[in-house]
């Protein structure tokens, strides 16, 4: 049973939020399934934990949120996360075996293996029409100043962004993944910023907070300090994959027939492999027969 959740609080004066996530099972087991090298751990386990938090902040039931980045001459490939407002989360790297490189200092360098420079694309889909996409340029590869900056930039908010994951240095195993987001909204004043930025910059990184086991709402409370604080709500996390035979044949329909006869491959059938599950689909001649002719009858109709 995964001990995943997320919190989110508010000042009483309405000025400042925050939010905190444990994603330590959910992260963990996005590693075990593709398979991660050390820093494709990394880098796929903040953008999930940044993903987890936005996706909290979504209302509808349907509502999800689709993080992409892809840096320049990246050694990841692209690492996409999605996650929608019922706290399912889920993601992939790439290329998950990328080599991994270390700062002098012992910690992973996640930027040189992300890209220091290129895009990261932000799309919101609330199940009701068109999504909301936007984009910025990446300002360091490091994921959580990046995520940082697409609040500043895009939606002009100004939001502190903290993502931590940390791996075991013998097996490179998941030990503790989390975030924390901090966002002013129209109330603060000069004076809430002042002492919000004396919190930030007090604050310890997130797995340090989370090795010393502080709850959820501990590590709001202590962005929070000084401040009066309320519980907006909290749920839980893990992570879960969508996918299913009936979203697969959505997407072979789209095809011509003669394009979806062509993916039987040799051996008389045609194997769908789902990017964020590995979850293999199976269809086989006769199927896809089936399909093309619901296909058309559909259309005739």
């Amino acid at each position: 049973m995964s001990k995943d959740r997320i919190i989110r609080c508010i000042t009483s004066d309405g000025a400042v939020m925050a939010c905190a996530a444990d994603t330590t099972d959910l992260v963990y087991k996005g590693a075990r399934l593709h398979l991660t090298s050390p820093v494709a751990t990394a880098a796929l386990g903040r953008l999930l934990t940044a993903a987890a938090i936005m996706g909290a902040q979504l209302k509808q039931d349907d509502a999800s949120v689709t993080l992409r980045i892809k840096g320049d001459n990246s050694e990841t490939g692209a690492v996409i996360a999605v996650a929608d407002s019922k706290g399912n989360v889920k993601g992939y790297v790439q290329n998950p075996d990328c080599p991994t490189e270390y700062y002098p200092s012992g910690k992973l360098n996640v930027a040189k293996a992300v890209g220091r420079t290129g895009i990261l694309n932000v799309m919101r889909d609330y199940g009701t029409g068109e999504p909301y996409v936007g984009q910025v340029q990446l300002i360091s590869g490091e994921i959580a100043e990046d995520i940082t900056n697409y609040y500043a930039t895009s939606e002009q908010i100004p939001t502190v962004c903290a993502l931590g994951v940390l791996l075991d240095k013998e097996d490179h195993q998941v030990l503790l993944a989390g975030g924390l987001l901090i966002q002013l909204l129209p109330g603060a004043t000069e004076a809430t910023i002042d002492h919000i930025e004396k919190n930030v910059a007090e604050l310890e990184p997130m797995t340090t907070m989370l090795a010393k086991g502080m709850s959820m709402e501990d590590i709001c409370k202590t962005a929070l300090k000084g401040f009066e604080v309320e519980v907006l709500d909290e749920s839980p996390l893990r992570y879960a994959c969508s996918c299913s035979r009936d979203k697969i044949i959505d997407a072979f329909v789209t095809l011509k027939d003669d394009e979806i006869r062509a993916l039987a491959d040799e051996k008389g059938y045609a194997e769908a492999i789902c990017h964020f599950c590995k979850k293999k689909h199976r269809f086989s001649k006769a199927q896809l027969e089936q399909i093309i002719r619901q296909k058309n009858a559909d259309t005739e109709n």
